[in-house]
Order: structure tokens, then sequence, then C-alpha cells
């Protein structure tokens, strides 16, 4: 976000997580290094009082915010109530749709790249397959062979696929929704519980985690797990696969792997998420385009990125203006252009 919001010339605040904060420093200092004045860019760290701090300020003109759909819809409310403009990007649960005609090698690799990368800790995600018809058996075979070839550790040596999570917390809220969807029915393919690290024995592990039989109404479906635990959804029909895309509350992204034009046209029109990937298993568009999702995926008008951006972190001045002394004179009515 820094970076139009600078360039159109504005200063900024970065608050980041507390819980991973230096990367924020690390970019602080190469705006520094890269001559920019003191003051345009700040690193503000804390926690709530920080945040409360930002919303209430009467300098902070605009907001712009990541994070849980909770917690978006209270940064929205508000700044919005201090008189701000808000961008608030909430949760997401995003889908990847299988047809039965797709590619199963590409799909496999591109749901266990999609789902377990970052340890499943980014917002964009895949953490719902939805296999139509006879693509799921294929495709689940074909993940779960993948899964068996990918190296858990730390994330400072290169050679490791899959690091720790971010916090013990996150490691045991992941581990509860792993025992949630087993005891609600749903058929555990890939157990990531259990997982030791030579070396790391405290390391906050959880590994590559693979339901399959998920239904709508289990929680490891319905809420944002933010770790690495991929839910398969069996579906008749991509008719049934965009329904139950619909039903979500979240809206952030949504995949189809596929073969087919109609199919995949029908998609990118019915599915109701603000961004769509046909045969791209993560859709986050080049930076020329917007970042944002529909529903509680996403609070305010405007996006991240692109026009939106520029439009965000802008604000529009109408200038009426005369030069031309021989209009000078009384006039009642309203006036004119041509």
């Amino acid at each position: 976000m820094f970076a139009i919001a600078i360039a159109c010339g504005n200063t900024f605040v970065l608050k980041p997580s507390e819980r991973d904060p230096s990367a924020s420093n690390l970019l602080a200092e190469l705006w520094t290094q890269a001559g920019l004045p003191k003051g345009v860019f700040n690193v503000l760290h804390g926690d709530k009082v920080a945040v409360e701090g930002l919303l209430h300020h009467p300098d902070v003109n605009a907001i712009s915010f990541v994070g849980s759909t909770p917690i978006a819809r209270y940064v929205y409310h508000t700044a919005a109530a201090s008189g701000k403009r808000v961008q608030a990007l909430g949760g997401a649960k995003n889908h990847l749709v299988v047809m039965p005609d797709a590619d199963m090698d590409s799909a496999a690799d591109a749901l266990v790249s999609a789902a377990y990368g970052s340890a499943g800790q980014r917002c964009m995600a895949i953490s719902a397959s939805v296999t139509v018809g006879s693509a799921a058996d294929a495709v689940i075979s074909n993940v779960r062979e993948r899964i068996g070839r990918l190296k858990i550790g730390a994330g400072s040596e290169a050679t490791n696929d899959i690091g720790p999570l971010v916090t013990k917390e996150a490691m045991e809220r992941v581990r509860g929704y792993i025992d949630a969807g087993e005891k609600a029915g749903a058929t555990l393919l890939v157990d990531g519980r259990n997982v030791h690290v030579d070396g790391y024995r405290d390391g906050f592990w959880v590994g590559p985690t693979l339901f399959d039989n998920v239904t709508p109404a289990m929680s490891v479906y319905t809420d944002e797990i933010f770790g690495p635990v991929l839910v398969n959804l069996r579906v008749a029909s991509l008719d049934e696969a965009i329904d139950l895309i619909g039903r979500s509350p979240y809206g952030n992204g949504a995949a189809i792997f596929t073969r087919d034009g109609g199919a995949a046209r029908k998609f990118q029109r019915e599915v109701q998420v603000g961004m769509v990937g046909i045969n791209v298993p993560i859709p986050v568009p080049v930076g020329s385009y917007s970042f944002g999702g529909w529903k509680a995926s996403l609070f305010g008008d405007l996006h991240i990125y692109g026009e939106d951006g520029f439009r965000f972190y802008t604000r529009g001045k109408a200038v009426t203006a005369r030069w031309d002394e021989s209009n000078a004179g009384i006039n009642l009515g309203f006036p004119t252009h041509g």
C-alpha cells in the first residue's frame, strides 16, 4: 500500500503485526538508503493501543488494513466514524474448483503449492478444493503423493518447503481445527499434527494436512484456519460448485482448473469473488490491477492496487476559474457553458 500512497504525495505510517515486526524495519532502512526524507515513511510498533491511536488521530486521513474479518469490520466502522476513508481487507476462504476434464497433474501441483506455501499463512492461500464428479479421486491421489515429498523445517534453510507457524497459539489453533474436522466425520487423509523436526523440538510445527469428504457445515470449511490445512468438498456439477462458493461469507479469490472454455467463462461470470483464476491457483493480479475481495473479505469501496489505489490515496478537487474581464457584470441566472 505504501508505494502508491507515497507516490501520490502522502506520508505513511506502517503499523506491522507485533508477531512479525522485523520486515517493516528493514523496509524503513531501505527507504532511508534510497534517500527518502525523514518522516515520509514511518514504522509504528505496538498492539491494540497503537491501532486505536491511528484510528482516532486527527492527522491520519486514511486507513488501510489487512487482517481477520472481525478486526477489519471494527477498523472500518471505527475509522469511518472518525471521518477517515477506509479500505479494510478481511479474511478469506479461497476455493479451487477441479473439473473432470482438467489436467490432474497441473491441478495437484497447484493445490499443493497454493495450500501449503508459507505453511498456509497467507490471505490468498487455497484452503478448499471443490472437486466435480470424477475429478475427486484422481486429483486427491495426486495431492497425497506430492505431500509426501514436501520437506518441513526451519525457514532459514533453503532446502525446506514448509516452515513453522508464527506462534504457539497459532499452532494450537490449527491443531484444534484438525481435531474438530476429524470429530465431525471428515476423512483425514494426511495428518500434520505430529510433526517433529530435528534440532527444533519446541518449534511451532504443523505439517501439511489433507481432509476429504468435508461438508459445508464443518468448521474446517467454514472458518479461515490460516495454516497448512486443505479440505476437499465433492460436488456433482459446476453449478453446485459455484453455488457452494457463493454461500461462503468470504469472497476474496477463487480458481477453476479446466480445459473447457465454456466452463471457464461461466465460472468467471457467476462466481461471487473479487479475484478469479483460470488454471491459475492463486489469482493475485499484476500490479496494474486491483487486489481485494467481495463480501466479508473487504470493507470499503476501493481496493488496494491499480486505479483504485490511486483513487484511495488522492482526493479530487474541482476548480472553477475565470480570466476574461468582459464577462464581468451582474447575472442572476444559472451559469451556462458553451
